[in-house]
């Protein structure tokens, strides 16, 4: 399976298979605590420096999803603090928005304990935005007579606007229907994901894989070592063993445990979602490990697991009330599909199957319970791939099971994305007592 082929060796279309590098480049990235806290921080800082100074005021408008995914998690380096201001609070004390996902990163002890006395020097005020964007965080800040205000839609890091004392310096139209990715995300099949991952030269993925590699297993040994939320990692080992199955579900729930609970690791993240990177590359690391497979060969299984969450997540979108553990637990079966010598139709297989046992599963919000949702979600994706192993399957009209695992997976993207509007509503009214 170790395969090196030069383009002309190749099978893929060569302009497909650099889309398929990009891709992995601009999803895997690293980003320190929850992703969503993580935008607030990020878009904080920005306006600070937009600013110029340290804010007198504060004012944070958040769509309702983004204030579903930000209320109930700790942000990091915060002493334990949660919650939207909180978040707005670390990235202005941080001033350091060049860092983007990372601009908790690099915070000092000094300015850690600076966060809780600047949250309550200065005057915050945190809303509902009006405009109906599913993901929008907008930053508006003042210091004397001058004024500054930053923009954020779509994804974590795209900014759309920013503009000091009524003068714009920053805009790029926006609109909620469109894809803000740099890639082409079409291009994705589970047919040609796989030709990718035989026929890929290792150098073109090997740093950006790598580093997912090194960052998600460090948090995740973190989580099973310290007191971390619930801590589902740890009570998984003491509950069920050291089975392979069992440590594949316990090292990606410890993860989480730790990123949930302020753990100021840096995870890499898939779609977005660090709990997303997490389930897709920890379950497949385990059972590298444990078969012994080559660097190699545990690079070309990532690529699949990643790759097939990224494609289920394209149609799911960003932030629903449909938990992405679910499709990243859907990848990091095809993965693991993959170590044990795999191809296309026992892939496929398994993603159908993992789909069908799993797909209810609901997101509240980023918390401590993701752990144990993620549990789930790679316990599913690994039924799945027992049932194709053992040649058992789904079938079209199994549910929302059709033939064909892309016309299966459209049929997610349309479930969540559709579907399931008013289950996200219902959930948000819940959570921010809208009742």
């Amino acid at each position: 399976m170790e395969k090196k082929q030069k383009s002309e060796e190749r099978n893929m279309d060569e302009r497909i298979y650099r889309e398929y590098v990009a891709i992995l480049k601009e999803e895997l990235q690293p980003a320190m605590g929850c992703t969503e806290p993580i935008a607030v921080a990020y878009c904080a800082a920005l306006a600070r420096k937009t600013l110029g100074a340290l804010p007198e005021t504060v004012e944070v408008l958040a769509s309702a999803n983004i204030i579903k995914n930000v209320k109930s998690v700790i942000v990091p380096n915060t002493n334990g603090q949660r919650g939207i201001a909180a978040a707005a609070a670390a990235g202005i004390v941080s001033d350091n928005a060049d860092a983007q996902l990372q601009v908790l990163a690099s915070l000092t002890p000094e300015q850690v304990d600076a966060v809780g006395a600047y949250l309550r020097q200065a005057a915050f005020t945190v809303r509902r935005t009006d405009r109906d964007y599913v993901f929008d965080i907008q930053v508006r800040v003042t210091a004397g007579a001058d004024s500054a205000s930053v923009e954020i839609a779509g994804y974590h890091t795209n900014v759309i606007h920013i503009e000091k004392n009524g003068i714009v310096q920053f805009h790029k139209d926006y609109q909620e229907s469109g894809s803000q990715h740099a890639t082409d995300r079409n291009l994705l099949t589970v047919e040609q994901i796989i030709t990718f991952a035989n026929e890929v030269d290792i150098a073109d993925v090997q740093e950006t894989l790598q580093r997912q590699i090194d960052y998600n297993w460090a948090i995740a040994e973190e989580g099973l070592r310290g007191d971390y939320g619930a801590n589902i990692g740890r009570i998984l080992l003491q509950s069920y063993g050291m089975s392979i199955h069992n440590r594949a579900k316990a090292y990606a729930a410890a993860g989480s445990d730790a990123r949930m609970n302020g753990c100021d690791l840096p995870v890499v993240i898939n779609s977005g979602s660090g709990n997303q990177g997490l389930t897709a590359s920890l379950p497949v690391i385990v059972y590298a490990k444990e078969l012994g497979v080559t660097q190699q060969m545990l690079y070309r299984a990532l690529v699949v697991s990643n790759l097939v969450t990224i494609h289920l997540k394209t149609g799911i979108g960003s932030l629903s009330a449909y938990c992405g553990a679910t499709a990243a637990g859907c990848g990091a079966a095809a993965g693991v599909t993959y170590l044990y010598g795999g191809q296309y139709r026992e892939i496929a297989h398994t993603i159908v199957n993992a789909i069908a046992i799993d797909s209810g599963m609901i997101c509240d919000g980023a918390k401590a319970s993701c752990a144990a949702k993620i549990a789930s979600a790679v316990e599913a994706g690994l039924l799945g791939m027992q049932m194709q192993m053992h040649e058992s399957q789904f079938y079209g009209g199994d549910g929302i099971v059709v033939k064909g695992v892309e016309n299966t997976i459209r049929n997610i993207g349309t479930l969540a994305s559709e579907g399931m509007r008013e289950t996200d509503r219902t959930i948000i009214r819940m959570m921010i007592q809208e009742h």
